[in-house]
């Protein structure tokens, strides 16, 4: 299998984010790409770096106000007199259907949805390359793989069209999903980190010709909260293409693989043409964030369970933070999939 990841997407080097109100490192590190890497070399990837894709394929799921944010707002921060090293957001608007602010105090706060997005001079261009390394894999299985990895760091499922979030600022799995719709009727994306991939929702929410599945911890007591329950099923022309599955804390393989079945069960249903994988290892019963069990035989069996899908699947990396076990985790999904995939 071919793997995708250019060396500037480990110039982004986020320093803190808040957690339970206490500044903590943020584990968002570039030492994931090094994981990572080792993890997909082990499975027999290839890497590859993709070529540069212009802003097209990111400004088919982003806005140009977001984008033209993204790009500017560090430069525009470092002019306020006291400014933080790292674009961070002190203020929030309780609604976002009305007036733009001006001020790059005010943008952050409105395109900046917690503290885990630290924005710093290195931010857009290592999001940049991380979303074409998402649009590479996916025009590879376009042109005939059966499937692609695109090591995508920093990820990207918290980011809404306009809106960063939880270590996100563009949706790479959006932006596969809307590449692999160019010819492919109906695209489904199967989330599988431990958070909720509220982004992702967010973007296709409206829309049935992308089917959104999530299994994630239940976030009636976990992060991203206000998104990921069973009963958001999608709006207008898209209600019944969105499908979430909360999963009680500390579940373990049995459980994620019943799960699992469900999902397959919905996406059948859809008859999609191509599959995207949002891949979040930080499922793992070792991950920092400890929120689900999932052990690393475990992820074997979930590459397994995908692949005999049948599907041409690009998978794209999402969580999974640094732990011993994070590259073989990896190395058990991506070999797991490659044994099964047809």
């Amino acid at each position: 299998m071919k793997a995708f990841y250019a060396q500037e997407q480990k110039r982004h080097d986020p320093k803190a984010f808040l957690s339970s109100g206490a500044a903590q490192p943020n584990p968002e590190k570039p030492e994931r790409v090094e994981r990572l890497l080792a993890g997909a070399k082990s499975a027999g990837c290839t890497i590859e770096r993709p070529r540069d894709h212009g802003l097209g394929p990111v400004s088919a799921v982003h806005t140009p106000e977001y984008l033209d944010f993204l790009e500017h707002i560090f430069e525009r921060w470092q002019r306020i007199d006291g400014a933080s090293a790292e674009v961070i957001p002190n203020i929030h608007p309780i609604a976002r259907n009305g007036s733009y602010p001006a001020s790059a105090v005010g943008q952050a706060g409105y395109h900046i949805a917690d503290t885990a997005c630290p924005i710093s001079g290195e931010t857009w261009q290592s999001a940049l390359w991380s979303a074409w390394s998402a649009a590479e894999a996916a025009e590879t299985v376009m042109a005939g793989a059966p499937a692609a990895y695109a090591l995508c760091r920093p990820p990207g499922h918290h980011a809404f069209a306009d809106v960063a979030g939880g270590f996100c600022f563009i949706n790479n799995s959006a932006v596969a999903a809307q590449i692999l719709r160019r010819n492919a009727a109906r695209v489904a994306i199967l989330d599988v980190d431990l958070h909720h991939g509220n982004g992702t929702q967010g973007i296709f929410y409206a829309r049935p010709d992308v089917l959104t599945v999530s299994l994630h911890a239940d976030p009636v007591r976990f992060y991203p909260f206000f998104w990921g329950h069973a009963d958001e099923r999608g709006e207008g022309p898209g209600l019944g293409y969105n499908f979430n599955l909360p999963l009680p804390r500390k579940s373990a393989d049995a459980a994620f693989l019943e799960a699992l079945e469900v999902a397959f069960q919905r996406i059948r249903a859809f008859s999609p043409d191509a599959l995207v994988v949002a891949l979040g290892l930080d499922a793992f019963e070792g991950d920092p964030f400890g929120g689900l069990s999932v052990t690393t035989p475990g992820f074997s069996r979930i590459g397994e369970a995908i692949a005999e899908r049948g599907l041409p699947s690009v998978i794209v990396q999402e969580g999974g933070y640094l732990c011993d076990a994070l590259g073989d985790n990896l190395t058990a999904f991506l070999t797991g999939f490659g044994g099964k995939a047809r």
